[in-house]
């Protein structure tokens, strides 16, 4: 049993491999050989009176492993700049936070590896959207608008920068220093022109790529900002306007197209306990409906793995508008990264042996 700490991650995981594996691994989920089941969270009341504690979970195997990944989280919704409520977390104190991905063989049913989930979280989060990118956006998309700064910002930029011929990218975040920070470490990384700007309409206007990367629960830009030919990339479906989702051609989700769109309990897997007064702590931002609902009728709805099969193009036409809706087979991911950064961390000799005997009993249960 191997625990892999996340400068282990860092050190052996690579953002072209992450996409090859996730792709790999939608394959084989579109021909029936790989399983995911969607997140599911359990909200109950904490200390704060401000928070909740929330615990999630997502499963998914392919290839030979087995993942589950967990988070415990202290929850808050504080109100930031402009308006924007934004989800805020953290385990024990500000600053620390849970997560762990457990891999397993499916082969032997052996415990495989315990995770530090946050290198790897960011990792197959902007994998799987710069594969959103890679099969939807124009072949000559070669401007970036990224909103938000933050880790999430940095491997969508790190992704989308793998699969398309960026050769100019734009940042908005509304803190000054986090946004110039973003843009210099970033031009330094990949040898790019990255302007921060002062105003999100600045970064939008004539992007080809709209990465939405923010931890915002109400909309990050304005609907009428979005213009033909181009694709969007979110983190979360908060952050798009109704307005935007009227303005799209051609949708592709991962997982079946319902699922986590309609309402906050059933749609998005989540169990809630507490008082009524308690549950009135979570902001209103997280029970609105789907802004999906302002699609118009003849959108075209497909399946990510329809593209992947080749039974589908990512787009009809230079102008249509297309979007990739990161989410469904998360489970996927983590099963398909996790083995990733497992394989090659042995390979290096990196990480700290457990004994597996620790975690296997005598015991029937």
């Amino acid at each position: 049993m191997l625990f892999i700490h996340n400068d282990v991650s860092a050190r052996v995981l690579k953002m072209a491999d992450v996409i090859a594996v996730q792709e790999d691994a939608l394959r084989q989920a579109a021909e029936g050989r790989a399983v995911a089941r969607p997140r599911i969270d359990v909200y109950v009341p904490c200390d704060r009176e401000d928070g909740y504690w929330r615990w999630g979970t997502m499963e998914g195997a392919n290839g030979g492993y087995f993942a589950i990944r967990m988070k415990s989280d202290i929850m808050t919704w504080p109100e930031a700049d402009q308006g924007h409520v934004t989800a805020e977390k953290y385990c024990m104190e500000p600053g620390t936070f849970c997560g762990l991905i457990m891999l397993f063989s499916t082969r032997d049913g052996e415990p495989l590896a315990l995770i530090n989930d946050g290198i790897l979280q960011h990792m197959r989060v902007g994998g799987a959207a710069g594969i959103g990118v890679k099969h939807m956006a124009r072949e000559d998309a070669e401007d970036l608008c990224v909103l938000g700064s933050g880790g999430m910002a940095r491997t969508y930029m790190d992704a989308i920068q793998c699969v398309r011929p960026i050769k100019r990218v734009r940042v908005y975040s509304p803190t000054k220093a986090h946004r110039e920070a973003f843009a210099e470490e970033m031009a330094e990384r990949f040898g790019l022109p990255v302007e921060p700007v002062a105003e999100p309409r600045g970064a939008v206007k004539g992007c080809d790529i709209l990465a939405c990367c923010t931890d915002s629960i109400t909309p990050v830009f304005d609907g009428d900002w979005v213009e033909p030919g181009m694709h969007l990339a979110n983190l979360n479906w908060h952050e798009i306007p109704r307005e935007a989702a009227a303005r799209i051609d051609r949708m592709s989700r991962k997982g079946q197209l319902d699922d986590g769109l309609k309402s906050y309990l059933e749609g998005q897997n989540s169990y809630i306990c507490g008082t009524p007064e308690e549950r009135a702590r979570i902001p209103g931002g997280t029970l609105e409906t789907s802004p999906f609902e302002a699609l118009r009728p003849d959108v075209e709805r497909i399946h990510f793995e329809e593209i992947l099969l080749g039974n589908e193009p990512g787009r009809r036409t230079p102008a249509q508008v297309t979007f990739f809706q990161n989410s469904g087979n998360q489970g996927l991911q983590f099963s398909s990264v996790g083995a990733l950064c497992y394989n090659r961390a042995k390979e290096a000799g990196l990480g700290r042996e457990l004994p597996t005997e620790w975690f296997l009993q005598d015991i029937r249960d």
